[in-house]
């Protein structure tokens, strides 16, 4: 049996009911027949209201990175298609250290799976750094401190996540990167008692968002960015605002 930490001191339990999900908890999660599926689907699209230190977005990020290794056909395809997972999951933690340690535990299970990948593909090299440099992006746009109640994120400003809207060009994966406030977001997809998102299901974020059709309450929290293929994400070249009017 492991000796895993579940509490970090009780005043946090106590405080903000701090308490971290136990692995086997987290395995059991994921082999529910309805999540497992969804793991095998590349694009379909995870969210941990209450992240922690990454637990599980962490195993999510291993299984689907599995998934993506075993249907590549080349090291492109592999690169693209790790990406791609990896833009596929979002987390919002409260805690600050928490969430400088679960974007620090998304990157490290990134960068050591990758490499693992490319060694059984028969690559044992270091990795691409534009590779690595665009997972950084990635998952600083999709990993967000705050407080997933009220929407806002650790300096109190509205939470803002990416959308990563990909398509296929010249065999390889491109992406068209927006993006939008949380609780505008939440408004698009509302269920029926206001929020949300139990910690233990999937919510596939943009699925009925669009901004030409949802009122946007706050446009200067989105942004376009020029389409690119996935590894080239780090870019982060925004689409002039003035050559769509």
């Amino acid at each position: 049996m492991t000796n895993e930490r579940l509490i970090k001191s009780a005043d946090r339990v106590k405080d903000v009911g701090e308490v971290f999900t136990p692995k086997r908890i987290v395995d059991l999660m994921l082999d529910q027949p309805e999540i497992s599926a969804k793991v095998n689907d590349l694009t379909a699209t995870f969210l941990e209201p209450s992240a922690g230190e990454g637990a599980f977005l962490i195993e999510l990020l291993k299984r689907k990175m599995q998934v993506a290794l075993e249907g590549s056909t080349s090291i492109d395809s592999y690169e693209d298609r790790i990406l791609l997972v990896l833009s596929s999951l979002y987390g919002i933690e409260l805690m600050e250290d928490n969430f400088l340690m679960l974007r620090h535990n998304m990157y490290q299970t990134f960068a050591v799976n990758y490499l693992r990948g490319l060694k059984a593909k028969g690559k044992p090299e270091h990795g691409k750094p534009k590779v690595l440099k665009s997972a950084k992006t990635i998952i600083n746009a999709n990993m967000v401190q705050g407080n997933t109640l009220t929407y806002k994120n650790g300096q109190d400003q509205p939470i803002v996540f990416s959308e990563w809207a990909s398509y296929k060009q010249d065999g390889r994966i491109w992406v068209k990167r927006s993006t939008q406030t949380f609780e505008s977001i939440v408004e698009g997809v509302q269920t029926d008692n206001g929020l949300i998102v139990p910690e233990d299901s999937q919510l596939d974020l943009f699925a009925d968002f669009d901004p030409d059709t949802h009122e946007v309450k706050a446009k200067e929290y989105y942004f376009k960015y020029k389409p690119v293929k996935i590894v080239d994400v780090y870019k982060e070249e925004l689409v002039d605002a003035s050559s769509e009017e």
